[in-house]
């Protein structure tokens, strides 16, 4: 074998296997919205994916936004760009913050996401798991009114219920209506009340040393972004003779994708160009890691109380089996007895070897 034999072998191909792989299987991000109505979150979501998800959408008048209460609906639509496939779930919580007492709004949430995991973690214990399919909320965009100046306190009790269930990302929205310091200092106050209240929103990974320069400065300028500071709009406007999406004003034109006038680029270059996949891994080994943990020790908690119960159960001078035990308990009671009984009769042997060893050495005792 020549020498250039000896230095390649073939391993080097994996990362072009697993990309392969990965692009005919697809991918799937789970994203959820939540804010009050009239912030923007569909016009935001669409200007995000390019994509009209609610043309359907009836809005709901005053006198049903009284009693109204917070529900959730999914929305799911297939992306291709350039080969790559991305499933892509939009989970909306529509009535979140619009009734009047809004108490249990977070409830709906929490309890989704809860919901997905326990799912999933059912999949993931079950025989077959080759078509398993990935319901996990990887990201929450969190929705922050202008107009006040820092979080409310619906807000922050929303926050506690969520950050350790789901990768947060804060979202000012309608940021149009704000002057540049304005958005400085709400930026400034959101934080102060993130780190006062040991909320934790999504952080961002440290970049690798080998990565290029460009790279970091790209994230250190999405670091210094956060919260998001947004404009949304689906309208196509021409302005010099050329095509934008932006919104036009008395005072002129707001340019969704101009980043002096939003951080509209920056939310979607993190959410799916450079971070969409460590929201996901996040997901899968801190946030459901979690919960997953949570489960395995309460299933052993359960079995431990209930192995005491049947111990219990057995000791009962009454009949052993009563009318309202289980055939799974039935069964546990009946190995659990037939051990004990198998037990007994080893000891009985073991006994029964000792005395005959003890009679024989004494016998040949006598015998000498």
């Amino acid at each position: 074998m020549s020498e250039s034999g000896r230095d390649y072998i073939g391993f080097a191909t994996l990362p072009d296997q697993v990309h392969r792989k990965s692009v005919k299987r697809g991918f799937e991000f789970t994203l959820m919205v939540v804010g009050e109505s009239g912030l923007g979150k569909s016009t935001l979501i669409n200007s995000l994916f390019l994509e009209d998800l609610y043309k359907n959408r009836k809005i709901p008048d005053v006198s049903e936004r009284i009693h109204k209460t917070t529900t959730v609906e999914k929305k799911t639509m297939e992306i291709e760009e350039r080969g790559v496939r991305v499933r892509l779930t939009i989970i909306d919580t529509p009535g979140f913050g619009d009734a009047v007492n809004c108490e249990d709004s977070w409830k709906v949430c929490t309890n989704y996401i809860e919901e997905q995991f326990r799912q999933y973690f059912t999949d993931e214990s079950g025989l077959n798991r080759r078509n398993i399919q990935d319901n996990r909320v990887h990201c929450c965009l969190y929705f922050v009114p202008p107009w006040g100046h820092s979080l409310r306190q619906m807000d922050l009790e929303m926050l506690k219920r969520l950050h350790r269930k789901v990768n947060i990302v804060l979202v000012i929205a309608k940021a149009d209506t704000l002057t540049a310091s304005e958005v400085d200092k709400l930026k400034k106050n959101i934080l102060n009340d993130i780190k006062e209240h040991d909320i934790q929103i999504y952080e961002f990974p440290e970049c690798d040393s080998d990565e290029d320069e460009e790279f970091k400065q790209q994230d250190r300028e999405l670091k210094a972004s956060v919260p998001f500071a947004v404009v949304g709009s689906n309208t196509i406007l021409e302005v010099a003779g050329r095509k934008i999406r932006g919104r036009q004003y008395p005072w002129g034109v707001v340019d969704v994708e101009n980043p002096k006038h939003s951080d509209f680029i920056k939310l979607r270059t993190m959410i799916i160009s450079t971070h969409m996949q460590d929201l996901k891994d996040v997901t899968e080994d801190v946030h459901y890691e979690n919960f997953r943990a949570q489960c395995i020790s309460q299933i052993s908690q359960h079995a431990r109380e209930r192995g005491f119960s049947f111990s219990r159960k057995l000791k009962r001078d009454s009949a052993p089996y009563e009318s309202d035990i289980s055939d799974t308990d039935r069964l546990l009671f009946e190995k659990d007895e037939e051990i004990r009984r198998m037990q007994e009769i080893l000891n009985q042997m073991q006994e029964k070897l000792k005395g005959t060893a003890q009679d024989r050495k004494h016998e040949s005792i006598i015998d000498v």
